[in-house]
């Protein structure tokens, strides 16, 4: 048989997975959400990536993981973005990096209260950790755009706690043996895969990767943008890797891209 080539999956995680989680400050944004997703990679593009980001690094002296939070803040190992002028040469050959990287942003969204307001009546103390519903929702879209190009689908995650860790692992040997979760007359109309279509798609068990993963890291910057653009989708930087063709949404016909692209789940 012949080995068909294959995507990576790197996958991390944005926000609280708790479903009664309350945000501690009121955020103008209003952004209170439980992402999960990164990037997909082909396998023969994996050096390169490597190579791209050792090389970003090493000409801004960066010997510690690219960190989208601290980035963003100023904080921690990014304490010195403070100082405008070493921002202002910083963050555009960031922009340049990203935006050049041979990657594709794909992400399950889910806003918090909306989450609770649609299930908690439901299914009062049995309601899901976020990240059950996240998981599968983002491993069957992968799993669809790695097989609607020819490919099979390999995932990683960072690595976060045991408890954590253990949690994804048993989501996606549940895919492989059961199917997607949820109830079969509700999700009908997404055209669920079957848990053969996963066994057939997806390679092996979700494996841990630590911070230090050129990918992760990827991953962690690529992420907060999707998450951001489900309560403003004129955030900048999710244009711009829109437009630079480096998320999924960029390669779906439009009308396809609520079954297929970068799932918002529960924004009013």
């Amino acid at each position: 048989m012949t080995r068909l080539p294959e995507y990576h999956l790197f996958i991390d995680d944005s926000g609280s997975r708790d479903p009664d989680r309350r945000p501690k400050l009121d955020r103008n944004d209003r952004m209170d959400c439980f992402a999960l997703g990164g990037v997909l990679v082909k396998e023969e593009d994996i050096d390169d990536l490597k190579q791209r980001h050792a090389d970003f690094c090493a000409s801004h002296g960066i010997t510690y993981p690219l960190h989208s939070n601290p980035i963003r803040g100023g904080r921690e190992n990014f304490g010195w973005l403070k100082n405008p002028e070493k921002a202002r040469a910083f963050f555009p050959e960031l922009d340049t990096f990203m935006l050049g990287l041979p990657v594709l942003g794909i992400a399950a969204v889910i806003d918090r209260a909306g989450y609770v307001a649609r299930y908690k009546g439901h299914y009062a103390d049995r309601l899901w950790l976020m990240c059950k519903t996240a998981y599968c929702i983002l491993i069957e879209r992968a799993a669809k755009y790695a097989d609607s190009q020819g490919r099979v689908l390999r995932v990683f995650f960072e690595e976060t706690g045991k408890a954590e860790d253990r949690a994804l692992i048993a989501y996606h040997k549940s895919l492989k043996e059961v199917g997607m979760p949820f109830d079969g007359d509700n999700s009908a109309s997404y055209r669920s895969l079957s848990a053969a279509d996963f066994r057939r798609i997806v390679m092996g068990d979700a494996k841990r990767r630590t911070k230090e993963t050129a990918m992760i890291q990827v991953a962690d910057l690529v992420l907060y943008p999707m998450a951001k653009a489900g309560y403003d989708p004129t955030y900048r930087p999710y244009v711009q890797l829109m437009e630079a063709g480096r998320l999924v949404d960029a390669h779906l016909k439009p009308e396809d891209r609520a079954l297929l692209g970068i799932k918002y789940s529960c924004f009013k």
